[in-house]
């Protein structure tokens, strides 16, 4: 859920580009998600190269790819190429809402197989996205929100080299990442952290979030870990917060300030 809402500004579009079939649960050739886009408008990168940092973002259960692009204008001064994938599973017949995995509530697990299809699709919509459109491949920030946060916690740790920041909004760190005794390597021990939750979210506990700060912290790992006085949301102070974040991760140099 998005709390801070406004209209664009700066040259800022938002489209919806739809796959032409539905996606299949497959590596190799998948055709890509549906999505929408927030494009800036005209670069500002400092080397006139025409590409955008970019941030990729994972909405949670039961919402949909514009989900999270309400934040767009917000963060780190409007400069952002803003890409949201949209989940492949429809939660209910003749209602716009998906999940990534299929389960009942945004803290339910699906098999350990779909997830980790599940999981290779998001990977394969980075490879489709890095090629669509102009991003700074150096400059990917990686966000997401619920159960859109275990994705990106997935994906994150698993190619860590891919981006520059993790940001796990209202969500836990799934409990199959690092599991058995795993120990995060050189690359993830670099990747910066970003976690926010609300104290009173009623949909994922805050207890999980400091449960996942805190095993983070086990592994050596120490995320910037920031709470807020609302519900499972992203609000105006928690996103004035992420956009300082993504300034600094993505180098932009105070944008979002």
């Amino acid at each position: 859920m998005i709390a801070a809402r406004g209209p664009g500004g700066g040259g800022r579009s938002a489209r919806l580009y739809c796959a032409r079939e539905r996606p299949r649960w497959r590596r190799g050739g998948l055709m890509t998600l549906i999505h929408a886009v927030a494009h800036p408008g005209t670069p500002d990168d400092g080397d006139g190269d025409g590409l955008f940092p970019t941030l990729i973002a994972l909405h949670g259960y039961g919402a949909n790819a514009q989900d999270l692009l309400g934040l767009s204008p917000y963060l780190a001064g409007g400069r952002l190429l803003m890409i949201c994938p949209q989940a492949p599973l429809p939660i209910q017949p003749g209602f716009y809402g998906f999940n990534w995995h299929a389960f009942s509530g945004p803290e339910g697990r699906g098999s350990p197989e779909v997830v980790e299809a599940a999981n290779a699709m998001v990977s394969e919509f980075v490879d489709f996205a890095l090629e669509a459109y102009p991003v700074d491949r150096d400059r990917v920030a990686l966000l997401g929100f619920s159960q859109g946060g275990g994705m990106a916690y997935r994906l994150g740790f698993s190619e860590p080299e891919r981006f520059v920041g993790l940001a796990a909004l209202s969500t836990s760190l799934p409990d199959d990442v690092f599991a058995d005794g795993e120990t995060p390597g050189e690359a993830v021990h670099a990747l910066p952290l970003l976690i926010q939750h609300g104290a009173s979210d009623a949909s994922v506990s805050v207890d999980k979030g400091r449960a996942s700060r805190d095993r983070l912290a086990g592994l050596g790992l120490l995320p910037d870990y920031r709470e807020y006085p609302m519900a499972h949301e992203v609000g105006a102070h928690s996103a004035r917060d992420l956009s300082q974040w993504l300034d600094r991760v993505l180098g932009l140099g105070g944008a979002g300030a």
